[in-house]
């Protein structure tokens, strides 16, 4: 089968070859999919410039999620998912033409179901859903502030958050993707190519204070987020976007402009710091990976999310997408088609 394999760390043109590998076998509670294509995620360009310390030695095969159709069952999976299209979370694996996942983590699709809005639905969809109706349950009328507020997870958050009744604060990177987010009703939207984000925010909160932050930039962000969380304030951390330096002194620079946390003063505030790294909860806690994308694709079904495909790109494109998304110039979800 082909494969995209990373075997250095550095621009996805230089670092990435379409190589053939052995088709891999399922294990038991295992299934093997015949891919139609597979998404991307902000954590495959950390992982393409050496910055993800989840990611597998090199040489590697990346790829979090793949559409496609189950095509061989492990020992002690059920029958019945033989043939079914399925979106999935790989353990690593999905640039390639087949995958194998946990039979927990994947679900059943139609397939009239567009690919990218299936591929949407995981990585970047189940960790919204994770974030806003599991970790950290949002409620009517609270105050929440949304970093990346146009990317994958970010279109979700936004959405989840109007549907529970909060006032949104949104922070993008654009005029278009500004636009974009008052079309799906946010109330407060704040292009941090325009201004800085926090004196912005800090005057349209006026006297009042934030009760929720999703954060997928860390750095200092996250200092700024911090200064504005009220009593009871939680701020859910799922990325570290700002770090773009490898090595030990990148690690060293972006933990330091985060600042110093001291928990005592937490719990005297009641504020709480949440994070979230979906490959150890799907390693861990395979069920409530289920749980996310049945959610995730309930609330779909039912209607009023708006899922935004930027771009599908052919497997021969696998460089230029991901060169695409670590631009930010792209909102929503990008896939590659085989």
């Amino acid at each position: 089968m082909r494969a995209w394999t990373l075997i250095a760390h550095g621009a996805p043109e230089r670092v990435l070859r379409l190589q053939q590998h052995r088709r891999p076998d399922p294990a038991p509670g295992q299934v093997r999919i015949r891919c139609e294509g597979f998404g991307l995620n902000y954590a495959d360009v950390m992982a393409v410039r050496g910055l993800y310390r989840e990611a597998p030695p090199l040489p590697s095969v990346l790829g979090y999620e793949v559409v496609g159709v189950v095509d061989a069952l492990g020992e002690g999976t059920s029958p019945a998912l033989l043939g079914q299209r399925v979106v999935a979370f790989a353990r690593f694996g999905g640039y390639a033409e087949y995958a194998v996942t946990d039979q927990r983590a994947l679900l059943p699709i139609p397939p009239t179901l567009p690919m990218g809005v299936a591929a949407a639905m995981a990585t970047q969809g189940c960790t919204a859903w994770y974030a806003a109706r599991i970790l950290c349950p949002l409620r009517k009328g609270e105050r929440v502030l949304i970093h990346a507020a146009a990317g994958g997870v970010g279109q979700w958050l936004v959405q989840l958050a109007l549907h529970a009744g909060c006032e949104v604060y949104a922070v993008v990177g654009g005029r278009m993707k500004a636009d974009h987010l008052h079309a799906l009703g946010v109330q407060h939207v704040i292009d941090r190519q325009v201004s800085d984000p926090h004196r912005v925010l800090r005057e349209r909160l006026g006297g009042h204070r934030f009760d929720v932050s999703f954060n997928a930039v860390g750095g200092s962000t996250f200092t700024g987020d911090m200064r504005l969380l009220g009593t009871g304030g939680r701020i859910v951390l799922y990325g570290g976007s700002q770090r773009a330096a490898t090595g030990t002194f990148g690690t060293l620079r972006f933990v330091w402009r985060m600042g110093l946390v001291v928990p005592i003063l937490l719990m005297m505030r009641g504020r709480s710091i949440l994070g979230i790294n979906m490959l150890r909860i799907a390693e861990h806690h395979p069920d409530i990976i289920a749980e996310c994308l049945a959610g995730i694709k309930a609330a779909h079904d039912g209607g009023g999310y708006a899922i935004h495909v930027h771009g599908v790109f052919h497997a021969d494109q696998l460089p230029e997408a991901l060169k695409l998304l670590a631009s930010g110039k792209s909102s929503g979800k990008i896939v590659v088609r085989w």
